[in-house]
């Protein structure tokens, strides 16, 4: 079957502070802001991983009750370094729940989960080798 034109962008999660959740997402993680928007009733900010993967964090600005913390999303990185990835994001004032590690039923990829700012799940994968070409 051939590939369709279509493709997921981005995600997007609410954050309570848009700046310290920038910061985080670049400093611990590599990402990068392409843009940054203000509507009527949120700010936004974009953020892209080697312009392959989107994330777009949102603040809403227009006094509406938001539940920021600990809202069940996973966001799954596949870093080259996941030991490294996991101090990146504790320096950055997330926390790792698990520090990365292989896992058998993987067949041995390194597994990481940690939490951001606001508590959602970031996992992080071992990125797999690229093959010679």
């Amino acid at each position: 079957m051939p590939r369709s034109p279509d493709f997921l962008g981005a995600a997007g999660i609410g954050v309570s502070d848009l700046q310290a959740s920038t910061e985080f997402y670049t400093t611990a993680l590599g990402m990068t802001v392409t843009e940054t928007v203000t509507h009527d009733e949120m700010d936004e900010v974009v953020l892209v991983h080697e312009a392959r993967t989107g994330l777009v964090l949102m603040h809403w600005t227009d006094g509406s009750p938001r539940n920021y913390k600990d809202v069940p999303v996973k966001l799954v990185f596949y870093v080259t370094d996941p030991l490294a990835a996991a101090e990146r994001i504790k320096a950055a004032g997330g926390i790792m729940t698990l520090e990365p590690a292989p896992i058998e039923s993987l067949g041995g990829m390194v597994v990481g989960l940690g939490k951001d700012l606001d508590g959602y799940v970031v996992e992080l994968l071992q990125a797999p080798t690229p093959k010679p070409r």
